[in-house]
């Protein structure tokens, strides 16, 4: 979050980021699924995993293309060109909109007449200078779809996103524990959420992606808690060698299995998250005892935290120090 307000200047002006840019060109690349992204939410024994996610890196697959057709223009055009696909301080939805690729709907993403709300977005800056297209019309209307769905209330009203309860940002972004009060909400969704895009009535004019890279993995697809809770470090970046969802890192995705876990009721799953509470991480040891203090009675848990009882020297993370509490409770 930081980021975002380190960088705000950069952001507001194209020419802040790079004082030669004349132009603007933004393209988009559907990636639109094939199935209802929301069916997945019910089986809490999955984790659910964002659309955009279950398939390869998106940023290896965009950056190539964007480079070629930059080539392309040089060779026809002359000038100079610098690309950006989500790697910089580039507000890419605002200039989406003002260039005609669609609109920023209530959910603060870009939508569009054709692909709905499933597009990633590329920028290619340039020297030269080049006739705008039109801007898009918002076309939201009356609707409040998006923002009523969201799990969270992330939307304080609409065109406006509080990131500090957004799904995406705490499942993905957020480097700390989630917050208590939010974590009931997320469900299964262990990496990203895609409620306010899927709900978008535009969405029926959506189509299928066509590019193959960017097809949901079966592994990705609602794979069972049970079997991503166990990894460790080298078996996390073996699956997600390819995928966006290695940039979380091993710990902080444990952590929002762990969530899934605590919210799925059930108990079977309990002995993956006892085996953690000895994790070398702090955060994944503090999102174990909290799925624990959802699935077990309270005597159980009383007796683990027993059991686990720190020496004096150990320092106590949160979570551990409310696990000593429920057991006190108990």
């Amino acid at each position: 979050m930081e980021w975002m307000a380190t960088t705000a200047a950069r952001r507001g002006d194209p020419r802040a980021l790079w004082p030669q840019a004349r132009s603007v060109i933004i393209l988009g690349l559907n990636y639109g699924p094939d199935a209802n992204p929301l069916a997945i939410l019910s089986k809490r024994d999955r984790g659910a995993i964002s659309v955009y996610a279950q398939a390869d890196d998106y940023h290896d697959i965009i950056k190539p293309r964007l480079k070629a057709l930059a080539r392309w223009l040089i060779a026809r055009g002359g000038g100079d060109v610098k690309v950006f696909v989500d790697t910089a301080a580039v507000m890419e939805k605002p200039l989406a909109a003002a260039a005609g690729v669609g609109w920023q709907g209530k959910h603060t993403n870009l939508v569009s007449r054709q692909f709905g709300s499933w597009l990633f977005l590329g920028a290619i800056f340039t020297t030269l200078e080049l006739p705008a297209d039109a801007p898009e019309t918002d076309c939201c209307g009356t609707c409040r779809a998006c923002i009523d769905i969201c799990p969270t209330a992330a939307f304080p009203a609409p065109y406006r996103l509080d990131a500090r309860r957004c799904i995406s940002y705490l499942t993905i972004e957020h480097k700390g524990p989630i917050p208590r009060e939010l974590r009931a909400a997320i469900g299964n969704r262990i990496y990203g959420c895609d409620d306010c895009l899927a709900v978008c009535p535009w969405n029926k004019f959506a189509q299928a992606g066509h590019e193959m890279r960017l097809a949901s993995r079966d592994e990705l697809h609602a794979a069972r808690l049970a079997d991503l809770v166990r990894l460790d470090d080298a078996a996390f970046r073996k699956m997600f060698s390819k995928s966006p969802v290695k940039r979380a890192g091993r710990d902080r995705f444990v952590r929002n299995v762990l969530v899934a876990i605590g919210n799925s009721g059930d108990a079977t799953l309990a002995t993956d998250a006892v085996r953690l509470l000895a994790d070398p991480s702090p955060l994944v040891r503090g999102a174990a005892v909290w799925a624990l203090s959802r699935l077990l009675p309270p005597e159980r848990l009383a007796a683990l935290a027993a059991a686990r009882r720190p020496q004096e020297s150990e320092p106590l993370v949160k979570e551990e120090r409310t696990a000593a509490l429920l057991a006190a409770e108990a």
